[in-house]
């Protein structure tokens, strides 16, 4: 093998002879947790093809007799746009039997007084804040949502983000499914 090939090998394989990232290796090693046992009964191992929507709600079985998966979609929605996507994903994941949906609100960093300057409408208090970042671990995958402002998230969930920073450091919630939705008022503008 040519040294160019032995070198090639060596950074598959990363400095340490494990897989580097982006192949299995990761970063901090995550505790070997496995994620919950999910199957999707009569559902071929791939997904659909590109533009082929489903066209019934698989059938997910909860890890325990009768307990449903829970995916939290948290978010946040200063003008309720990020919200209505929050609630069409959770009318989505409402559909599949043996999994619920939990809508979470993020915190509020503006004041009332500016928020009613920027014509904010009020929030629904049927979806509870999630003020503490640890309830995250309750929650079997999660969803997150927010509008983007200036090709970056905005700022009330940075802040959420921020606060987690624990969770992340003690791998409390590796091995949990996680995904993101975003929105933004121009093409190109997020």
């Amino acid at each position: 093998m040519s040294f160019l090939g032995k070198a090639v090998a060596e950074l598959d394989q990363g400095w340490s002879g494990q897989p580097e990232m982006g192949k299995g290796g990761g970063c901090v090693p995550s505790k070997k947790r496995q994620p919950p046992n999910i199957t999707v009964a009569g559902a071929p191992s791939s997904s659909c093809a590109a533009g082929e929507v489903p066209r019934e709600a698989p059938e997910v079985e909860a890890t325990a007799a009768g307990q449903k998966l829970r995916l939290y979609i948290v978010f946040y929605s200063m003008y309720d746009h990020v919200e209505a996507l929050a609630r069409r994903a959770a009318a989505g994941v409402g559909a599949v039997e043996g999994v619920e949906a939990v809508l979470r609100r993020v915190p509020e960093t503006l004041s009332p007084e500016v928020l009613e300057k920027m014509q904010a409408p009020a929030k629904d208090p049927a979806i509870s804040v999630i003020t503490a970042p640890a309830d995250l671990e309750e929650a079997d995958g999660v969803l997150f949502g927010f509008p983007t402002r200036y090709d970056a998230m905005a700022a009330q969930m940075k802040v959420f983000f921020d606060s987690t920073g624990f969770l992340w450091e003690e791998q409390r919630l590796a091995g949990k499914p996680a995904g993101l939705f975003v929105s933004t008022g121009t093409q190109g503008g997020g």
